[in-house]
């Protein structure tokens, strides 16, 4: 079963949700994982397309059967440490942040999602939880969980968020 880890934290753009996993690797590693297209297809999905600061690049999600190219432009990228993005889909504009910084031994990998009027963090939590989870599993050469041990079974844990 799925666990629950997001939390809400104010910014200066409003509120965010915090999506944390503390990783037994040095952050080089996880920066790899969440920067070059080869490695983002196998846990997230599949990125055609130049990337960089100010580059767009469309983002095909492998993880799900019916998952559509998504637009995305890479507003800040400060290798090893964080990545902003805004992701446009027929769902709506997301602003995202991957930040990876080291702890103790290993790192501390965040994604944090921009949350504004009309966000179901009940859906987007459980959803980033999944991906996560997925980078973590396929990284250490574990077959990932089912997305259904996420959705529904964390709605509950962010429905206690709102």
């Amino acid at each position: 079963m799925a666990e629950g880890t997001g939390f809400l934290r104010p910014s200066g753009d409003g509120l965010e949700l915090v999506v944390p996993r503390d990783i037994a690797a040095p952050p080089e590693d996880i920066w790899a994982w969440v920067s070059e297209p080869d490695k983002l297809e196998q846990w997230i999905g599949r990125v055609s397309g130049e990337t960089g600061t100010g580059k767009v690049v469309e983002l095909t999600m492998t993880a799900e059967a019916s998952a559509e190219p998504e637009q995305v432009t890479i507003i800040d990228c400060d290798p090893p440490k964080r990545y902003q993005v805004e992701m446009l889909s027929e769902a709506g504009s997301w602003q995202l942040q991957i930040d990876v910084r080291p702890r103790g031994d290993g790192t501390r990998l965040e994604l944090n999602q921009l949350i504004e009027q009309g966000d179901d963090i009940r859906t987007v939590g459980p959803g980033w939880e999944y991906y996560l989870d997925r980078l973590i599993a396929i990284r250490s050469g574990l077959a990932p969980a089912p997305f259904d041990d996420y959705y529904p079974g964390l709605i509950g844990y962010y429905d206690d968020l709102e």
